[in-house]
């Protein structure tokens, strides 16, 4: 699929704006509610081709210590030998190996997904939210994205029974990534 001219006028590199993004997950608890959470501290980069966008590409670095569920007994569980593990596997990185355009502002993003030291394929579907010049002078693009995984399949196993059936924590998380990037000179 060809981009329209505008968008390629969007091609080049951009870095992840942390203050304005966020990195997030729902699982669900007890299998009635969901619990949803964030990590704080992360970096990421885009390359972006606006006349090409199977040539764009993503790398995101998140340590796994920021972890917030808006509880600390909850984070510091993460953090734990029982999921994380964040004193042996600091980071979880994203690496992206593959990029379409499915039309319209939707685009989907594949790569690799490394937790625990494992690594596995994971696809994100993103909407292009758009492109803006900041107050400050930065050009801007946003995106927001979703993805599912089983967590299980990056060894992320311990759970709890219920005494009604069911688990404590959901196999499945949700994924959601609200980007907002700026172009470097």
């Amino acid at each position: 699929m060809t981009a329209t001219p505008e968008l390629a006028t969007l091609t080049g590199e951009y870095n992840l704006d942390t203050a304005h993004s966020t990195i997030g997950f729902t699982a669900r608890h007890a299998m009635v509610t969901n619990i949803k959470g964030k990590f704080l501290d992360f970096t990421g980069t885009l390359h972006l081709d606006g006349s090409d966008p199977a040539r764009s590409t993503a790398a995101l670095d998140v340590t796994m210590d920021s972890i917030d569920t808006g509880s600390a007994d909850r984070d510091g569980h993460l953090k734990s030998a029982d999921f994380f593990k964040t004193d042996e596997f600091p980071k979880m990185t994203f690496r992206s190996t593959g990029a379409e355009s499915l039309g319209g502002d939707d685009y989907r993003i594949t790569g690799d997904l490394t937790i625990l030291g494992t690594t596995k394929p994971l696809t994100i579907d993103l909407e292009f939210n758009g492109a803006a010049k900041d107050p400050f002078g930065n050009e801007r693009v946003g995106f927001e994205g979703k993805a599912e995984i089983k967590r299980s399949e990056w060894g992320l196993t311990w759970n709890a029974a219920l005494e009604t059936g069911g688990v404590l924590v959901s196999d499945k998380i949700k994924l959601n990534f609200d980007i907002s990037a700026i172009k470097q000179a």
